[in-house]
């Protein structure tokens, strides 16, 4: 009965799960929860939980030894279940925070997009962490689907769509037609990779070691897939590999972009296997409504034109493409006729 009257009080969940980021939609309120995927704890076994988001991020390769810092999600799947247990537990009570002497104890139904490649353990993994966290009911959404509901593409229509998610840890190409999904890939390269490869090409051709954090920042500020029309460039700090002493150094555009274009390269070689595997009367869709691209990915300058070149087809962005899968998780929250149609089967939802 309690389960009942918590469930009649708590507010429907739509989460996007991501290696980068974490988004809470409230069904009636919107976007709630917009925080990086990190946790902070002590080493010890069983250790408490320091902080999460945003204020776990900014201790990232500033902590002691006791404390560490840790991604709890890796390439779109759960590689730490405590942390991803706490991260989810703390966002569902933060969202249903309301005054009163009375304790408010949340049973919401929650939608999770996920990564269209898992396997069935990661997908139970997920299911588990999120029951665990005090979901009463959780449905997963493969993240391409979810992306495209969220950029309210016709999904349920007999005509071809091709979306390209680009993530923190996947990037997704997903051919949909009739409220499935035709042909996908599911690429465990993305926003992670492409910062791994910043610092490790900066410390090849310059002998500067910098963190992920100050990679990241580099490919937020001057990174690109094609050339700009006015190059750009960023000031890095870091210790210098032959001295152990720090060192500036001034980055430019083009020594990004140049270590950018082999990942680039290997998601639209990706786009274009897809293509080629695609039933003549889907390309012919394609090619008429265009290629869709999303995800955090997406905002990297020149991106749209590289994959336009490369498939002779127009190529366009949604509106704020970071946060397409988790509005696609809310439309669903009003849809249980489509959500039962696309959700991901068995499982324990």
């Amino acid at each position: 009965m309690l389960d009942f009257v918590f469930s009649l009080l708590a507010f429907n969940l739509g989460i996007d799960l991501g290696t980068a980021n974490v988004l809470v939609w409230v069904e009636g309120k919107g976007i709630v929860v917009q925080e990086p995927s990190a946790v902070a704890r002590e080493r010890k076994k069983g250790g408490k939980i320091v902080a999460l988001g945003e204020q776990a991020k900014k201790m990232f390769g500033k902590t002691p030894d006791e404390v560490e810092v840790i991604r709890p999600l890796q390439n779109g799947v759960i590689a730490d279940f405590d942390a991803t247990l706490a991260m989810l537990d703390h966002f569902i009570k933060l969202v249903h925070q309301v005054p009163g002497p009375l304790p408010k104890v949340p049973r919401p139904k929650v939608i999770i997009g996920i990564p269209s490649g898992v396997t069935e353990v990661e997908r139970r993994a997920v299911q588990d962490a999120a029951l665990s966290a005090g979901a009463r009911l959780c449905h997963l959404v493969e993240e391409p689907m979810a992306a495209a509901i969220g950029a309210d593409l016709p999904v349920e229509k007999p005509q071809g769509q091709l979306i390209i998610d680009i993530g923190g840890g996947t990037s997704e190409i997903a051919v949909i037609s009739l409220g499935g999904i035709v042909i996908e890939r599911c690429l465990r390269l993305a926003g992670d990779v492409m910062d791994q490869t910043l610092v490790n090409f900066i410390r090849l051709k310059h002998g500067l070691h910098i963190g992920l954090p100050t990679a990241e920042e580099v490919k937020i500020n001057i990174g690109s897939a094609s050339s700009l029309s006015k190059e750009k460039h960023f000031v890095v700090r870091g210790r210098d590999m032959e001295s152990g002493l720090p060192r500036s150094l001034k980055l430019s555009s083009v020594e990004v972009r140049e270590a950018l274009s082999p990942i680039v390269q290997q998601i639209v070689n990706a786009v274009t296997e897809v293509l080629e595997e695609t039933p003549p009367e889907l390309v012919a869709d394609i090619l008429r409504n265009g290629i869709v691209l999303c995800g955090g990915g997406a905002q990297l300058p020149g991106l749209d034109k590289v994959v336009s070149d490369e498939t002779k087809m127009p190529v366009w962005i949604v509106d704020d493409p970071q946060t397409a899968v988790v509005r696609g998780c809310g439309k669903l929250l009003k849809n249980q006729r489509l959500l039962e149609k696309i959700k991901v089967k068995g499982g324990l939802s």
